[in-house]
C-alpha cells in the first residue's frame, strides 16, 4: 500500500517555508529597537517603553479586507492588499488617539504560492514601515479544499498605545461641534459586494474596462487603490488640537461610523454637497441605479476620516490641514 504523505492532501510544508524565507529580510525592516524575537517564533515579543507614559492604555484592533480581493484575484495582482489590511487597522485605533507599535498578520488560502504570499506581505511590509509600525509576526495557513483554487483571506491584528488622559473617545462632543473630512482614496476596503455586483454582473465590465467618467483609469485599479492611512495628518495633530471625536468611514458609511462616538441624544446633519463626489462612485451609482441612500449607507462616498471640533478651533484645524497640503472640508455639524 501507497504510504501517503500530507503533501499528497494538499499541504506542502516545503512552500510555506520557502514563503517564509522570502520575506523574512523585508519584514525585518518594520523592526524597531522593541522587537525582541525574529519570525518563526510561538509568539512575538515586544518590550513596551513606557517612559513618556504616565497610565499608558494599549488599544487592540483586528479587521480584514473582505471582498476586495475578489478583485485582487481578478487582476492577478495581489502587492496592495497587505498595506490596505495595515492602513485599516491603523485608522480604527488612531480615532482613539492611539499610535501604532505593532501588527500582525493572518492568511489563509488552498494552495500556498510563495509568489503571491511575498507579494500580500510586501504590501504589509510597505504600510508598517510608512508607519514606523513593526510586523512582529504573522501565520500563513495552507487548507486545501476550504478556498477555491488562487484564492485567499487575509486578517491583520494591530495593537498601539495612548495617554490614559488623552484618549479620545467622543463623551465631550455636543450640539454645535463641526464636522471636518479629509479625503479618501477610493472605496478604501468596503462597499465591494455592491460594487462587484453593479459592475461587474449588473453592467458587465471587465477590470480592464476604462469607462470615460474614471478618466482613462481602468475599473480594476480605481477598485484597487490603496486604503488611505491617515497617521501621517493625524498623529502630529494629537498634541496641538483638541480633538473631541474622530471616525474612521468604513462599513456602514459617514453617517453609521460617525454616530458609534456620539453621545446619547446626538445626530449629525451632514452637507453632502460641501464636497464632489468621486468618479468611481458615481459610476457604481449609475450603473446600479444605487439609491442615494444606499449609496451613502454603503460606501465613504469620498470622505474617509473625520474630525469632531468646537467651533473655535474649527477654522485653526482648517489652517493647519491646508498647510499640510491636505483638502480638509467642513461638512456638517452635531446636532
Amino acid at each position: 500500500m501507497k504510504s501517503i504523505s500530507y503533501k499528497d492532501a494538499g499541504v506542502d510544508i516545503s512552500a510555506g517555508e520557502a514563503a517564509v524565507n522570502r520575506i523574512k529580510t523585508m519584514v525585518r525592516r518594520t523592526f524597531t529597537p522593541n522587537v525582541m524575537t525574529d519570525l518563526g517564533k510561538f509568539g512575538g515579543f515586544y518590550q513596551l517603553d513606557l517612559s513618556g507614559y504616565d497610565k499608558p492604555v494599549l488599544v487592540s484592533s483586528i479587521d480584514g479586507v473582505g471582498t476586495k480581493l475578489k478583485v485582487a484575484f481578478m487582476m492577478d495582482r495581489h502587492d496592495t492588499i497587505g498595506e490596505d489590511l495595515v492602513n485599516h487597522c491603523i485608522n480604527d485605533i488612531l480615532v482613539g488617539g492611539a499610535r501604532p507599535m505593532y501588527f500582525l498578520d493572518y492568511i489563509g488560502t488552498g494552495t500556498l504560492s510563495p509568489d503571491v504570499m511575498e507579494a500580500i506581505i510586501t504590501g504589509m511590509v510597505r504600510g508598517c514601515e510608512k508607519a514606523g509600525c513593526a510586523l512582529i509576526g504573522g501565520e500563513m495557513a495552507e487548507m486545501p479544499g476550504f478556498y477555491s483554487a488562487g484564492e485567499y483571506d487575509v486578517a491583520g491584528s494591530i495593537t498601539g498605545i495612548v495617554e490614559k488622559d488623552k484618549v479620545i473617545d467622543g463623551s465631550k462632543i455636543e450640539a454645535g461641534n463641526v464636522l471636518i473630512g479629509l479625503p479618501s482614496s477610493g472605496l478604501h476596503t468596503n462597499g465591494y459586494s455592491l460594487a462587484r455586483k453593479v459592475l461587474f454582473e449588473h453592467a458587465g465590465y471587465s477590470v480592464n474596462d476604462t469607462p470615460e467618467v474614471l478618466g482613462g483609469v481602468a475599473i480594476g485599479e480605481a477598485l484597487l487603490a490603496v486604503h488611505r492611512c491617515y497617521l501621517p495628518v493625524v498623529d502630529p495633530l494629537l498634541d496641538k488640537i483638541d480633538i473631541l471625536g474622530m471616525s474612521h468611514v468604513t462599513g456602514g458609511g459617514l453617517i453609521g461610523n460617525t454616530q458609534r462616538i456620539l453621545p446619547d441624544g446626538l445626530d449629525l446633519a451632514v452637507d453632502w454637497n460641501a464636497w464632489a463626489t468621486p468618479p468611481i462612485f458615481k459610476l457604481i451609482k449609475e450603473k446600479g441605479n444605487v439609491s442615494i441612500l444606499e449609496m451613502r449607507k454603503s460606501f465613504n462616498m469620498g470622505i474617509g476620516y473625520i474630525f469632531i471640533i468646537s467651533p473655535a478651533e474649527s477654522m485653526n484645524l482648517m489652517n493647519i490641514l491646508i498647510e499640510m497640503d491636505e483638502d480638509p472640508i467642513m461638512i456638517g455639524h452635531v446636532r
